[in-house]
């Protein structure tokens, strides 16, 4: 009887332990079907963090302003003067300063077999500008539709005749305004004047030169607007036999790019192509008038051309209205994209391959 009163309690306190094993395990280790079903709270809270994951689309800025001659948005409104600077384009001058930083840039033949470029800065500074060289009539005429502060080193008689009937307001590095000018010493003259936007703008105060902008505007349609035309990745242009400027699209960026005697063509300072989102190619009468080879170029028109935006192209005709040369389709008058715009001047029998 003593033996099994013993085993009986033997028996119990080992229950006892597994009895105490077993409710010890439950509470450590939930079985699976608890695991695997979330209750209201976990989903609210996975949920939550699914949303606050998702990307926030950045709402587009929106400017009060926009620049005249580009487009694009401004916070304060522009109302300088523009500053029109002739630059040179003849082999010993390539590559160009500043060219990239100008808003609006007219190319157009001078003498001989050499364009000179028209750069017009506003809505942006630049430290170095040119090579500078002089002026003619028909540059005149562009720089001053545009109501510019006009910049230049020399000038033909002809265009020193224009300037004094017009009473434009200019800069001259060879006779008198030298100050706002510098010679570098790595080209040989006349081949190395520079400017910058800061010390043309120093020269006007100090001249006295009006401040009030007789404003010029260009007409814009929206960026995210298609053109349509047909297709335009490449254009060739002849200024004169064995003179040939080029564009390729650059559907990415979508602005064309600049090719020079075959190469991109770049700034001096930074390596930057030079492009157009908006590529004006117009067709006016050329005229030597002398045995150095000085010209009379029509930049008033009315002619034809072509313009090319966003790899498309428009057959359209031309006019000088409103302070600058515009695009027409049908009396139309066609819009710019915003950004930079190159306007080739060409004579009536170039060449001009586009495709």
């Amino acid at each position: 009887m003593q033996r099994k009163q013993q085993w009986m309690k033997r028996t119990g306190s080992v229950m006892l332990v597994l009895s105490l094993l077993v409710s010890a395990c439950g509470k450590g280790e939930p079985d699976s079907a608890a695991q695997e079903t979330p209750n209201q709270n976990q989903m609210e809270v996975t949920e939550e963090n699914d949303v606050q994951q998702e990307p926030v689309e950045e709402p587009e800025l929106v400017y009060p302003y926009t620049a005249p001659l580009t487009g694009k948005g401004l916070d304060e409104e522009l109302t300088t003067r523009p500053i029109s600077i002739m630059v040179e384009n003849s082999p010993a001058a390539r590559p160009q300063s500043g060219l990239h930083q100008a808003d609006l840039v007219y190319e157009v033949l001078a003498e001989g077999e050499i364009t000179r470029f028209i750069a017009t800065y506003q809505s942006e500074e630049a430290e170095i500008i040119g090579p500078v060289r002089s002026i003619r009539p028909y540059f005149v005429e562009l720089a001053d539709s545009l109501d510019s502060v006009i910049v230049h080193a020399g000038w033909s008689q002809e265009a020193m005749n224009e300037m004094v009937k017009r009473g434009v307001n200019h800069l001259d590095a060879v006779y008198g305004d030298h100050p706002y000018y510098w010679r570098s010493q790595d080209r040989r003259a006349p081949h190395n004047l520079y400017t910058k936007t800061e010390q043309i703008l120093e020269g006007a105060e100090d001249r006295g030169f009006r401040k009030e902008w007789e404003q010029v505007a260009a007409t814009y349609r929206d960026a995210q607007d298609t053109s349509q035309g047909s297709p335009a990745t490449r254009v060739n242009m002849d200024y004169i036999a064995g003179y040939e400027v080029g564009y390729t699209y650059n559907e990415e960026l979508e602005v064309y790019e600049r090719i020079m005697a075959g190469k991109p063509h770049v700034d001096r300072e930074t390596g930057t192509r030079l492009k157009a989102h908006n590529l004006l190619i117009v067709r006016a009468p050329h005229r030597i008038t002398d045995q150095v080879g000085r010209r009379e170029v029509d930049v008033m028109g009315p002619g034809e051309g072509y313009m090319l935006q966003q790899g498309q192209m428009k057959e359209i005709t031309w006019e000088n209205r409103g302070g600058m040369i515009r695009a027409y389709e049908n009396g139309v008058e066609v819009p710019w994209i915003p950004g930079k715009t190159w306007i080739q001047i060409v004579p009536m029998a170039s060449n001009v391959v586009i495709n």
